[in-house]
């Protein structure tokens, strides 16, 4: 439908359209019928539905705090399970991954060769030297929030050491790299090049996606690509972005057991973290971490 200027916003602001998206709206049509992608108007946050994000965030960001306080040796991923979910439970909010497609607990825990969506076990016990990502998400009042940080258990290798640090720096290049009007690729790109100039790959079977009112929206967030490929990025877009690096060949496989933990193909070591985005009128500003 094709509003005139002094009607209500399609965004929900309450605001005249001229006042609001109008000026966005003009650019993104130029820009689309260049050829260039550009995201559609749902995955556009207004302001309450940002509100409504950050507040679910303060209660990710939370649970990931609580893991790093009690995380150690000896530990039980099925212990870091009932950690997230009664402190979820208890902030009144619902752990995303819990029944979600199948999954059946509250939190992935992957560690070591462990690419992704790792499954808590009571049989699964953290030992001196691994490495492991937590991931958090998280349902507030119907809004949704989702990150995750890496761990190091005990005494760990340099080897693994520098991979979870070059992984964060990973994170925090693609990071750097969003602002209004610019790509997802200029994301994917910086990502890659700093992975791969440390010896390591970037994962390409996952990548982040756009999170808020449901768990995966769109974009797809490629942690590899070229500079001004991809979706253009503008204000009120939320996403993730959780680049996964191995230390080996980039290919993974999903185990045939469970249907859901990814592992690196080559058996290497492999680190991941991950932050949520809003894009802003002047960069971005990380809602959960």
């Amino acid at each position: 439908m094709k509003l005139s200027r002094n009607d209500e916003c399609w965004c929900g602001s309450g605001l005249k359209y001229k006042k609001c998206h109008m000026e966005m709206d003009e650019k993104l049509a130029l820009l689309k019928a260049q050829g260039i992608e550009v995201p559609s108007r749902d995955i556009i946050k207004n302001k309450e539905q940002i509100e409504g994000i950050k507040k679910s965030a303060a209660i990710n960001n939370a649970v990931l705090d609580l893991v790093a306080e009690n995380i150690k040796e000896g530990m039980t991923t099925e212990e870091i399970d009932k950690l997230v979910y009664d402190y979820t439970v208890a902030q009144g909010a619902i752990p995303a991954p819990l029944n979600y497609c199948g999954f059946p607990k509250s939190v992935c825990t992957s560690i070591n060769e462990e690419v992704c969506h790792g499954i808590p076990s009571e049989d699964i016990v953290l030992q001196d030297g691994d490495i492991i990502n937590v991931d958090v998400s998280t349902i507030y009042n119907g809004y949704y929030s989702d990150a995750s940080r890496m761990f190091m258990i005990g005494n760990v290798s340099d080897e693994a050491k520098r991979l979870v640090e070059v992984t964060k720096e990973c994170l925090y290049k693609g990071i750097e790299q969003v602002k209004p009007w610019g790509y997802i690729g200029d994301i994917g790109e910086a990502i890659q090049e700093h992975a791969e100039k440390n010896g390591y790959s970037v994962v390409r079977d996952f990548g982040g996606h756009g999170v808020g009112l449901k768990f995966h929206e769109d974009p797809f967030v490629y942690h590899f690509g070229k500079r001004g490929e991809g979706m253009v990025l503008v204000p009120g877009m939320v996403f993730t972005i959780e680049p996964m690096i191995n230390q080996g060949e980039y290919q993974v496989f999903v185990d045939a057991d469970n249907e859901w933990t990814a592992f690196t193909g080559d058996g290497s070591l492999s680190a991941q973290w991950e932050h949520m985005i809003l894009v802003t009128e002047d960069g971005c500003e990380i809602l959960s971490k």
